[in-house]
């Protein structure tokens, strides 16, 4: 009766510890439900990659910002079976703003503002030829900055000073 007890208690021990091993999830198991789990997030954008190892899960690549990095971060943890999570995600950088355009005048348009821009000043003729004024002629050096700086409110493509700074 004793060796009965004794072989009953043994196999309840070995069941036991064989359930308990069944009950901790296995790495590629854990992997598995964190994907499903964050591929349930397909609004966020692209998906990171996501590794598992003795229950920690890694989570790696780019998202769009910080809360589609907490997002997958959270929709991990919450796991049965993961222990913590190490996000190494990485937030892509805002799009470059593109290029300011310049606006180009018509050349006859620009003609007629920079000739009446110019006549204030004397000895100063200008050209206009495909958005390109060219100053040319005599000015003093304390007006120069001003006649510039008038000419560029017209928005030319370029302004080509050949004048003689007295």
């Amino acid at each position: 009766m004793k060796k009965w007890m004794l072989y009953l208690a043994t196999v309840c021990v070995v069941a036991l510890g064989q359930q308990s091993c069944k009950s901790k999830p296995s790495d590629a198991d854990l992997q598995k439900l964190a994907t499903e789990a964050i591929s349930k997030l397909s609004d966020m954008g692209s998906l990171p990659m996501i590794s598992v190892k003795d229950g920690v899960a890694t989570l790696t690549g780019e998202v769009k910002d910080d809360a589609a990095k907490t997002a997958f971060a959270t929709a991990v943890s919450a796991i049965k079976g993961i222990k913590s999570v190490a996000n190494q995600i990485t937030v892509a950088p805002p799009p470059a703003p593109a290029p300011a355009t310049v606006e180009v005048s018509a050349d006859d348009a620009l003609t007629k503002a920079v000739k009446d821009v110019v006549k204030d000043y004397g000895s100063v003729t200008a050209d206009v030829k495909d958005g390109i004024v060219t100053l040319t002629g005599n000015i003093q050096k304390s007006q120069l900055q001003k006649l510039i700086m008038a000419l560029n409110t017209l928005k030319p493509k370029k302004i080509d000073n050949k004048l003689t700074i007295k």
